[in-house]
């Protein structure tokens, strides 16, 4: 719910062989004399980390020998569930208990960088100060902040932890829950949270005649939803299935939209240009590889994926 690329040396080395090749000259021909290569002053290679640049002790962190991680509070299910009773000062869930999505997926990968639960550390930050340019008090950040170029030029946005879709929410007894398309939905009104993908989505997939309405949080557009304020909420899917299952009791999913090129994922967010990115990259791709996010997935969000896809 919560919404960038260089030249890879790879691409350069593409390019420059295609260049090369075409037009081939014949076997008799005389070697013609190519210029000596200028490197891209655009985007310098990106280096692997070494396993050892990436051991907990050779790491740059907010306090030494301690992972800092960052969620916006409340933290909402089911990217936190709650413990019993959670821990000043998290509302709804708890980020510390490794429970949830999100709490499942910090928890991995604060393993896999070398941090034990009593070397992890969890700290209260809103979601529009994550996103803003400027130091952070966090190493990282994970409230379903998703990728975008414009937020990668803020911050630092990790590699891809999970494939989102967006969706709407409407009250049972409204017609905008019996819509089936895309066309259908632009003579409703809709608000979103501020600054998220969601609030894209309003204004450049479904571009309603009604003027979208900003809210600073999520808990305030689910209040204009059950007031009447506005017709349909759009938040992730995920998200969704909370709103309708908890907050409000005769809502809706009335679908979600298809994927947009490119897709959209959701990204750690660290400081611009921070020395723990490519650790965290490296780390994120293990999980991949070793199928621990998409067992996290499953657990966590397996019944949370499913709702009509909206046509045309």
């Amino acid at each position: 719910m919560r919404t960038v690329k260089g030249v890879t040396a790879l691409a350069l080395v593409a390019a420059f062989a295609a260049a090369c090749s075409s037009g081939g000259a014949s076997p008799s021909a005389a070697p013609t004399a190519q210029p000596t290569p200028v490197p891209s002053e655009l985007v310098a290679p990106t280096e692997a980390p070494t396993p050892d640049a990436c051991a907990p002790e050779n790491l740059a962190l907010k306090t030494a020998g301690t992972l800092t991680i960052g969620a916006d509070n409340p933290a909402y299910p089911p990217y936190y569930e709650p413990s019993e009773t959670n821990p000043d000062p998290w509302e709804l869930g708890d980020p510390t208990n490794g429970r949830g999505f999100e709490g499942a997926v910090a928890a991995a990968l604060a393993g896999e960088l070398g941090f034990a639960k009593d070397t992890t550390t969890w700290i209260v930050t809103t979601f529009n100060n994550a996103i803003q340019p400027g130091p952070k008090d966090f190493d990282i950040y994970l409230t379903q902040v998703s990728y975008s170029d414009e937020r990668a030029q803020a911050v630092d946005l990790s590699d891809g932890y999970y494939d989102v879709a967006q969706s709407v929410v409407a009250l049972k007894d409204s017609p905008l829950a019996a819509v089936t398309t895309i066309a259908g939905l632009k003579e409703f009104k809709f608000g979103a949270q501020a600054g998220t993908t969601s609030f894209n989505t309003i204004q450049d997939v479904i571009s309603p005649t009604s003027e979208a309405s900003l809210f600073d949080t999520n808990d305030a557009a689910v209040e204009a939803l059950k007031n009447g304020q506005i017709d349909g909420l759009v938040v992730d899917l995920p998200t969704a299935f909370f709103v309708t299952a908890v907050q409000v009791e005769n809502g809706v999913i009335v679908g979600q939209f298809p994927a947009p090129e490119g897709g959209e994922h959701f990204s750690v967010v660290l400081d611009l240009g921070s020395t723990l990115t490519p650790c965290v990259n490296a780390a994120i791709g293990r999980l991949k590889d070793a199928g621990t996010l998409e067992a996290i997935t499953i657990e966590w969000l397996a019944d949370k994926a499913n709702a009509p896809v909206f046509q045309p």
